[in-house]
């Protein structure tokens, strides 16, 4: 598979390092000299320096040979341009597109069914706030995937010292949850990733994630002592196109919200496009505002400016201050393991939430959804299985999946099935594989060479 992404800022630095270890063809394209440096020194891909939108150099890139069109510059425009180039030059290559701008949002199928025909248009600020919305209605979430339309819920949360399941073999946990059913996927513990079994002990601290229907969340929360908490008033740190498109959505739903903005013209346009959203002119990290809007009895603090470290010192001050529940916005992919070291658990990066979007359209086989789990440690992958699939009408003790690989919810038309050895895959199933990063290309073979091969 030949993939060309044009852009090599963090996404496309990211998703080209992805691409690299599973060994895919890869050609970066940036007309800055540093960001293709920076690519080179440290990624086994080529590149070519110039601009994405070119068709002189999208040819010489070699477009026409290219299965993948990844437009993620941060011009939306150029992104445009791209696919509009690679339209022309190169029809049947699938065009991807990241486009930030409100102004096309009503504009996305008209996009695929007219020129430049994008496949898929990537926002990733609308991803962010459904992402926000997902981790404010999970109590103590620190990260919520949704697979088959939103029915199966993938949820990884921080144990507790105090919770009962600290110390229990996963061996012994039916004996303490009863007739519940909890199949736990994995646990990350010191940045490291562990697929368990029965034989492995939960720990204070660890990061665990589990699988459960929409319908039995908030029981099987509380198996790990979370429960469920009204969410009445928010603050929004930030009123840039995120904090907008979030405080508009609180707004629909009814959530009492304030915002607080540097940028004086920016708070008086705010102001006149949101309806019961109070908006504040001053600086969010400044302890005294934080006093004077009486941060302990905020529900929950999102803090979205453009400035990374501003938004990390805003939610430590804000936990500080009593506010119940905080939601970092953090762009630098290195940043991400320091981050629970510091007591911040919740974070939505827009270049994530990107790069997600990505994966489901560049994995190969029938793939509905995928999802990156802990940056670059996993990945969980919804896709579908055929008739005419070896691994379909039988037993899942007796298929041989690759080291690193789980089948963690099967969906057989209305009915969810928490796997375990005996059960069965039947075709049209879908099913939803979690595996580790190394996995990913035995997992892409799998869905390509055994469930499509005929």
């Amino acid at each position: 598979m030949k993939i060309l992404i044009a852009g090599a800022g963090e996404v496309g630095f990211n998703i080209a390092n992805r691409l690299a270890h599973e060994n895919k063809d890869v050609v970066v394209i940036d007309e800055d000299p540093e960001a293709i440096k920076r690519i080179s020194e440290n990624i086994d891909v080529q590149v070519v320096n110039g601009s994405g939108s070119s068709p002189v150099v999208l040819e010489e890139a070699g477009i026409k040979e290219a299965e993948i069109l990844l437009a993620v510059t941060n011009s939306d425009e150029v992104n445009l341009v791209a696919c509009l180039a690679t339209d022309i030059i190169s029809p049947v290559t699938k065009k991807l597109a990241r486009i930030r701008g409100s102004d096309y949002d009503d504009y996305h199928e008209i996009l695929l069914d007219n020129a430049p025909h994008i496949d898929t248009v990537i926002n990733p600020e609308i991803e962010v706030v459904r992402t926000i919305d997902r981790l404010m209605n999970v109590p103590g979430a620190v990260d919520v995937g949704e697979f088959a339309g939103g029915r199966l819920k993938f949820v990884g949360i921080h144990l507790d010292k105090k919770t009962r399941l600290a110390g229990i073999r996963l061996s012994d946990l039916p004996s303490l949850i009863g007739e519940q059913r909890l199949l736990i996927a994995a646990i990350v513990r010191n940045e490291e990733l562990i697929i368990p079994t029965g034989d492995d002990t939960l720990m204070p601290d660890d990061l665990v994630y589990f699988v459960c229907e929409e319908e039995n969340l908030f029981d099987t929360l509380k198996i790990f002592d979370k429960h469920e908490e009204p969410l009445r008033r928010a603050l929004i740190v930030g009123g840039g196109s995120i904090g907008f498109r979030l405080a508009r959505w609180l707004d629909e739903k009814s959530i009492y919200t304030k915002i607080i903005e540097k940028d004086a013209e920016r708070c008086t346009r705010l102001a006149e496009h949101l309806n019961k959203v109070v908006v504040l002119c001053g600086d969010g990290s400044d302890q005294e505002i934080l006093n004077e809007e009486n941060i302990q009895d905020i529900d929950v603090v999102i803090t979205l400016t453009n400035d990374e470290e501003t938004n990390i010192l805003t939610s430590l001050l804000s936990k500080k201050m009593g506010a119940r529940k905080t939601i970092t916005r953090i762009s630098k992919f290195s940043y991400f393991p320091l981050m629970s070291m510091i007591g911040i658990d919740q974070v939505v990066s827009p270049r994530l939430s990107a790069i997600n979007t990505i994966l489901k359209h560049i994995r190969r086989g029938r793939v509905l959804s995928a999802k990156a789990i802990k940056g670059e440690l996993a990945e969980v992958v919804e896709a579908v299985a055929l008739e005419t699939s070896d691994i379909v009408d039988k037993p899942l003790k007796k298929i041989s999946f690759p080291k690193g690989v789980i089948i963690i919810g099967i969906l057989r038309a209305d009915e969810f099935i928490l796997p375990s050895g005996d059960s069965v895959i039947k075709p049209d199933d879908q099913i939803v594989i979690f595996a580790r990063r190394q996995a990913i290309p035995k997992i892409e073979k799998i869905l390509t060479v055994k469930l499509e091969y005929f």
